[in-house]
């Protein structure tokens, strides 16, 4: 194990081990007050007196990458780690709820480990995704027991990233159900091909209902797959409060150091997250850096701000003087900031006849359209995705086809900055009041190659008081887009996409209404978009101040 230590370490781009010897107790039993019992290993330094204790809560087992970047990285540089595998997982007792019990099992796993006799008085947090979440879940009702926190590409809840915009995150949400739904029989390689792919997983994704897709792809149903599909409001009580825990963070008296990417499917919530501790007054720390949610890069990025993170909160170290550190793509290079976000001018550019996008004000026109056929759904690549694929990717072939409108600028002369929250207004007309509208930021180079920058979706539902139920009547339809922090360059064009959908990152808006895991028929929806002046759709980006 130590030379795989080694090799870790130069990969990661990690400070030197303090020791190479742990003790490693596998398989230690953590009782929850319903009497389930929760398995755990525990990662003790030798010669290193009052180790602090990293707490990490997994859903996907104590093995594996979690062992090596959680378990062995940390108690070779100081610290006594406790791996649990979460409820229903692994060899874990109980059956596995996503999200529902990991605020009261973290709090009973914290309430076991301080009557230990190997605690040493401190605890200390740290994981991505589900493992940041459980963090999140966790630390309202522990207060001061946990010393510091270090969740990395996640959030307080998981709600708004299973329905973004309002819409069915279909690949991420069914590429996870069926990892975890196979974790127990299959292993880490029957789990992988869950998220990574395969043929059965490829085909779910274009079956309908989507009630079925699970058993498409697994033989059987999974439970909690369905009843995301049946719980898509906000304020729905299968999220609140026991799912979701936003508004929570304000509570959250532990120091925070939270590092994201700008393609991780969590970002916009983090950003939340990060924002209610600063408004409660709390001193958070935020990094974001060019990457999505499995980036190698990412992971030691992480590991080594939580060292220093705990340094700083256990031992008294040096802090970094900038509480916000952003990496801005197009200019490759790290920045400092005060806040996030940090001082912007938000310029409207405007949509306008003939694919042009320009910061004056539209003329008469008539409006661009394009019909959305959700038999044919419009392809989405790269973004903020589950798996592989994420990121910027070519968007020629996509722009090639009839159902995406494309507004392009003229080359820029000099350039342009966009660091901040990106958002669009768009005025949709639309023969169906069901449907939804996509808009996405690209950069164009000089050889016409279109890179995605950002997007955002916003899922349409007619309107009540309208007598028509929103058809054919023109919309104004805001989409908050992801945030970014990206440099145009001088000879570079912007481009913004208008479509009616990304799929299958997005389940397709079959138009007719019906209950999302039950539908199958499929609707063909005409749409307009309008760019006049008393209908000025544009992207609101915000530019940065020159240097």
């Amino acid at each position: 194990m130590p030379a795989v230590s080694r090799i870790t370490e130069r990969l990661l781009g990690l400070p030197p081990a303090l020791t190479r010897d742990v003790e490693v107790r596998r398989g230690l039993t953590v009782p929850m007050s319903d009497g389930v019992e929760l398995a755990a290993d525990l990662y003790l330094p030798r010669r290193v007196p009052g180790a602090p204790t990293v707490l990490v809560r997994s859903p996907y087992g104590r093995r594996g990458w979690v062992a090596l970047l959680a378990g062995r990285t940390f108690a070779e540089r100081g610290y006594q780690v406790l791996v649990q595998a979460v409820r229903g997982t692994e060899d874990s007792g109980g059956e596995f709820d996503p999200f529902g019990d990991e605020r009261r099992d973290g709090l009973d796993t914290l309430a076991w480990l301080e009557k230990e006799p190997w605690f040493n008085g401190r605890v200390v947090t740290f994981g991505p995704s589900y493992l940041g979440y459980a963090q999140w879940a966790l630390a309202p009702d522990a207060g001061d027991r946990i010393s510091a926190m270090a969740p990395f590409v996640t959030a307080s809840q998981f709600r708004d990233q299973t329905y973004l915009g309002g819409a069915f995150t279909l690949r991420g949400c069914l590429s996870w159900s069926t990892m975890m739904a196979r974790q127990r029989s299959g292993g880490l390689r029957a789990r992988s091909q869950g998220l990574f792919g395969g043929r059965r997983l490829e085909r779910a994704f274009g079956l309908l209902p989507l009630n079925e897709a699970d058993t498409a792809v697994l033989g059987e149903a999974v439970p909690w797959f369905r009843e995301w599909l049946e719980h898509s409001e906000p304020d729905d009580p299968y999220w609140v409060p026991e799912r979701d825990h936003r508004a929570r963070v304000a509570e959250i008296t532990a120091p925070v150091s939270m590092v994201g990417g700008w393609h991780d499917l969590f970002l916009a919530s983090q950003l939340e997250d990060y924002r209610a501790l600063r408004d409660a007054g709390r001193d958070p720390r935020l990094t974001v850096g060019p990457w999505s949610h499995m980036s190698p890069g990412l992971f030691g990025a992480a590991v080594r701000d939580a060292l220093e993170w705990f340094a700083v909160c256990l031992r008294g170290e040096p802090r970094r003087e900038a509480s916000v550190r952003l990496y801005v793509q197009g200019a490759e290079e790290w920045r400092d900031y005060a806040d996030w976000p940090p001082p912007a001018a938000p310029t409207a550019f405007h949509l306008h006849r003939g694919g042009v996008l320009a910061v004056d004000e539209p003329e008469e026109s008539p409006p661009s359209a394009f019909t959305y056929d959700p038999a044919d759904p419009t392809p989405g690549a790269g973004g903020p995705l589950l798996g592989p694929g994420a990121g910027p990717r070519d968007q020629r072939e996509i722009e090639e086809r009839s159902d995406v409108l494309l507004f392009t600028s003229a080359p820029l002369a000099e350039d342009l900055e966009v660091i901040g929250p990106v958002s669009a207004r768009v005025y949709l007309r639309s023969d169906s009041g069901h449907t939804d509208l996509l808009v996405r930021l690209c950069d164009v180079d000089a050889r016409g190659r279109s890179v995605n920058v950002c997007d955002g979706l916003r899922r349409l539902v007619p309107d009540p008081a309208s007598a028509a139920g929103g058809a054919r009547e023109a919309v104004e339809v805001a989409v908050e887009m992801w945030p970014t922090a990206y440099r145009f360059r001088a000879g570079h064009r912007i481009r913004v996409q208008v479509a009616s959908g990304s799929h299958p990152r997005f389940a397709r808006n079959t138009g007719g209404g019906e209950p999302l895991g039950s539908a199958t028929r499929l609707v063909v929806q005409h749409q307009e978009v309008l760019h006049d002046p008393e209908h000025p759709s544009a992207v609101l980006l915000p530019l940065a101040a020159r240097a």
